[in-house]
């Protein structure tokens, strides 16, 4: 039989931790990932300004009349149109937030809790889809409203989910309207004739 003593002289303790070690691997690690988000908001900074060409976004007129429609949801952000991964960041645009939409016969109000706040002048719509992504958020087939609109040379996408993802396509059918695309192309004669 095996003495309670020979067990224990044989029992070793456990080794000791290299605390200096550890912390340097974890004080290491926090200076990449502190360089990596660095890297990130410059990358974001940087974008924000190649596209320093973009105008001021509009605000809304002081009584932009009775809403149509109304929806409260999510902004997930704009792009080029039809370039979904082409983030557009200049004037806030990038900044995700909760949205109130409200469109009347002006355009399309877009209020913004915590963060910039803008107007789509109706002469500017384009257009309305339902469509499954934008530049990093992808949903289910038809989960995003995607409202295209002219700003200065340029179209943009802008990405919206409401809380009742059925309003989405009340919001399509009303910006496709045909009263909407006709006053738009009107719009974009007159602006030619006018050059």
């Amino acid at each position: 039989m095996i003495s309670l003593t020979h067990l224990a002289a044989e029992q070793r303790s456990q080794d000791v931790t290299d605390w200096a070690a550890r912390i340097g691997w974890v004080v290491g690690l926090l200076l990449v990932i502190a360089l990596v988000y660095w890297l990130m908001r410059e990358g974001w900074k940087w974008r924000g300004t190649l596209q320093g060409d973009l105008p001021e976004l509009p605000e809304a007129p002081a009584e932009p009349g009775p809403a149509k429609l109304a929806l409260t949801g999510r902004y997930h952000g704009s792009t080029t149109a039809g370039q979904w991964l082409d983030r557009i960041v200049a004037h806030g645009l990038g900044t995700r937030s909760r949205v109130e939409l409200t469109l009347t016969e002006e355009g399309v109000s877009v209020v913004r809790p915590g963060a910039q706040d803008f107007f789509i002048p109706a002469a500017s719509l384009r257009g309305a889809r339902l469509d499954k992504g934008i530049a990093g958020k992808v949903l289910a087939e038809g989960g995003l409203l995607i409202i295209t609109w002219s700003h200065g040379d340029r179209r943009i996408d802008s990405g919206f989910r409401s809380d009742h993802a059925a309003e989405h396509a009340a919001w399509v059918e009303a910006l496709d309207a045909p009263g909407v695309t006709e006053d738009v192309k009107h719009t974009e004669h007159n602006q030619e004739g006018a050059r």
